[in-house]
């Protein structure tokens, strides 16, 4: 890596709807700092309503990196955004701005703090033989597999990431050993920034009420026209980007298949669980001081100016 492991970046994470984007907006102005995106979903162009990203009129107040980069039928992995990440940031400092990084996809921050792991590979039957055996069982069945022989993984994957939940089984086959604990450690010694992460801490009844606000808001704010116009532009239901929460659901009330009422539920439901499932990847790391917010934002800006200016002294 070309970044030296002296630049100071501020990560704010959490689950979805628990503030991220006005805290990492609010700590930018006072710190004159720009914003990297780190949120799986706003990299996607015409996704905008449903991923929640932030408006035209707060990317005009700061500048934000990583949104809207590709289109709804490209690929972006988590070692594309840390190559995206490390451009922005050197692009970013060069100008003499600080680095705000905020989003809740835990795979992103991990490879832009920690990079990624090179983890066993196998000989491919292994491999062919558990997607054949997923062809059968489902993906859920082989979620539930990996759940007993490693929750700490199967706790952070939804059951539509087969190839992640597929590689993670073909890694316990291979070695015995968790691919969690695998990660752990072989990886992630070297740290290549030197960051402070603050994570967003909303009690559970409050945070599921934020979603259901959020979900009503979405579909208020046009959801509907949104996907209607993504399907009419080509970008069809078996993409990964039209999979996701929100974009699925609505899909599937715009052919038909689901009532609205039935739509809204179950895009409530689905954010709520993975809302669960961010917050049980988030604590499971040491390293993030956890906050509620807006009650403590001005502790928040207290530790992120003590922390930036402890380089600038």
């Amino acid at each position: 890596m070309s970044q030296a492991p002296t630049t100071k970046i501020l990560v704010i994470c959490g689950p979805t709807a628990s503030g991220k984007s006005e805290l990492a907006l609010r700590l930018a102005h006072n710190l004159g700092a720009e914003i990297v995106n780190a949120d799986s979903m706003q990299i996607y162009r015409g996704l905008d309503i449903g991923t929640a990203k932030p408006s035209s009129e707060h990317q005009a107040e700061i500048r934000h990196h990583l949104i809207d980069v590709i289109d709804p039928d490209q690929q972006f992995s988590a070692a594309d955004f840390s190559d995206a990440a490390d451009a922005a940031i050197r692009e970013i400092t060069s100008r003499g701005k600080r680095v705000i990084v905020a989003g809740g996809t835990g795979l992103y921050i991990r490879a832009l703090l920690g990079g990624l792991v090179d983890s066993p590979s196998g000989a491919g039957e292994i491999r062919q033989a558990l997607q054949d055996e997923a062809g059968i069982l489902g993906n859920e069945a082989m979620l539930e597999k990996l759940r007993q022989v490693d929750p700490e993984m199967a706790a952070g994957l939804h059951p539509n990431n087969l190839v992640r939940i597929v590689r993670a089984l073909e890694v316990h086959r291979l070695t015995g050993i968790p691919l969690s604990r695998y990660q752990k450690e072989h990886a992630f010694a070297t740290r290549r920034y030197d960051s402070l992460q603050i994570g967003i801490s909303v009690e559970r009844g409050l945070l599921y009420e934020r979603i259901e606000e959020r979900v009503e808001q979405m579909l208020a704010g046009g959801l509907l026209r949104e996907v209607d116009a993504l399907l009419a532009n080509g970008f069809g239901r078996e993409l990964k980007s039209m999979r996701s929460i929100g974009y699925k659901e609505s899909t599937a009330h715009l052919c038909g298949e689901l009532s609205a009422d039935e739509m809204a539920r179950l895009i409530k439901r689905d954010t709520r669980h993975y809302a669960k499932r961010q917050m049980t990847w988030f604590k499971a790391d040491p390293d993030i001081l956890w906050f509620e917010y807006p009650e403590k934002f001005d502790t928040i800006l207290k530790y992120s100016i003590k922390f930036f200016d402890h380089q600038e002294a």
